[in-house]
């Protein structure tokens, strides 16, 4: 039997997503939109003296898949480089297509039933997207 595409944990995420606010003055920021769905993800970055995410904000429009992305790659974003959320991105995106490993992220596991639906992978892939646009922006500031 197929486990569902949304479960407990993806409504829990979804319901629960960290630092939901924009950031009042980013050095790099990215919004991000699917054309399947029209889901949208802002994400604002500032990073710290060491070149790590050090504050992030988002402002998310998304379905219950693209939200609960958004939570988990809210949840933790901060420490990471530019290049670790650019790997993050292309790593979540080769795997939902069926040609890569798992991402190194906490919870990505969750979207497991989603891999055979890709019309929902634009919204799964949304905030790590924008995020890894808007770090590489704010290193390059």
């Amino acid at each position: 039997m197929n486990a569902p595409l949304y479960n407990a944990e993806i409504l829990r995420l979804a319901a629960e997503i960290p630092h939901a606010e924009r950031l009042p003055d980013p050095m790099g920021s990215s919004e991000k939109r699917s054309a399947i769905c029209g889901s949208r993800v802002t994400v604002d970055v500032d990073l710290d003296e060491a070149g790590r995410v050090g504050a992030v904000g988002m402002l998310v429009r998304a379905c219950a898949l693209g939200q609960a992305s958004s939570s988990l790659l809210a949840g933790a974003a901060v420490g990471r480089t530019p290049g670790e959320l650019a790997e993050a991105r292309d790593a979540l995106a080769a795997w939902l297509a069926g040609s890569g490993d798992a991402p190194d992220w906490p919870g990505l596991g969750v979207f497991e039933p989603a891999r055979a639906h890709s019309a929902r992978h634009p919204s799964i892939r949304l905030a790590f997207e924008a995020a890894a646009e808007a770090a590489a922006k704010a290193r390059d500031r």
